[in-house]
């Protein structure tokens, strides 16, 4: 079943609005990370003197150059760390669009969701954020003590995470929050092993940036068939 709902998924990875919201949130990540580097440059310019005079040593001219080179790395290293977790941030505010896509195609019977308001969605996706870059820190100090164990740990982390998260999203969208939850707790184990699926992109560098999108489709079609 949990198979059956991923490749459906799979499957609709070429509809127009799929692909909108990959961009969107891909689109503003890049936004986000060339404005952060703007910012470092600007306060490069003001703040660091063409040239600094010091005792023994005498003038010295190439300390704007040597910011300037370093601010590059610092865009390089921003993209490397930051991308994916940003990229998910920005793509969470889209997951509707995408929930409204898979039950457009696959149940159209359906009537239309009712709009998550726009700050209970900002909230959501904030708290999300921070929760899976917070855990996924600790462990990046505590796994590598697991040795093997380590990617079963990863997988077992960020499965409960993204299962949590998205089956949450597409249950709320049409039972509301209390009985959302009341439906994943009930189908916690499962939600959890379709979770770990979604995780196992995270560890493909660029194909990681299409989970969000994957994950919202798949626990779209999980929640109607686990629905009451």
């Amino acid at each position: 079943m949990i198979f059956g709902d991923f490749f459906k998924s799979l499957a609709q990875l070429s509809d127009r609005r799929f692909r909108l919201v990959l961009w969107k949130g891909v689109g503003l990540s890049f936004l986000l990370l060339f404005g952060i580097y703007v910012v470092f440059v600007t306060g490069i310019n003001w703040f660091i003197p063409e040239s600094v005079t010091l005792p023994w040593v005498g003038n010295i001219t190439v300390l704007k150059s040597i910011f300037s080179w370093a601010s590059i790395l610092l865009m390089i290293l921003l993209s490397m760390f930051l991308m994916i977790p940003v990229a998910s941030a920005f793509t969470g505010f889209f997951l509707d669009e995408v929930a409204e896509a898979v039950e457009d195609k696959h149940y159209p019977q359906l009537p239309p969701a009712p709009k998550m308001p726009f700050g209970d969605t900002v909230v959501d996706t904030v708290n999300f954020l921070g929760l899976i870059v917070g855990l996924n820190i600790v462990g990046l100090v505590v796994f590598p003590f697991f040795g093997p164990l380590a990617p079963i740990m990863f997988l077992g982390l960020n499965g409960f995470l993204l299962g949590r998260e998205y089956f949450q999203m597409a249950a709320m969208r049409r039972l509301g929050r209390v009985q959302g939850r009341a439906l994943m707790s009930k189908n916690r184990g499962e939600i959890w092993i379709a979770g770990a699926l979604m995780a196992l992109p995270l560890l493909i560098p660029f194909v990681n940036l299409f989970v969000p999108v994957l994950a919202a489709a798949t626990f779209t079609h999980m929640f109607q068939r686990l629905r009451p």
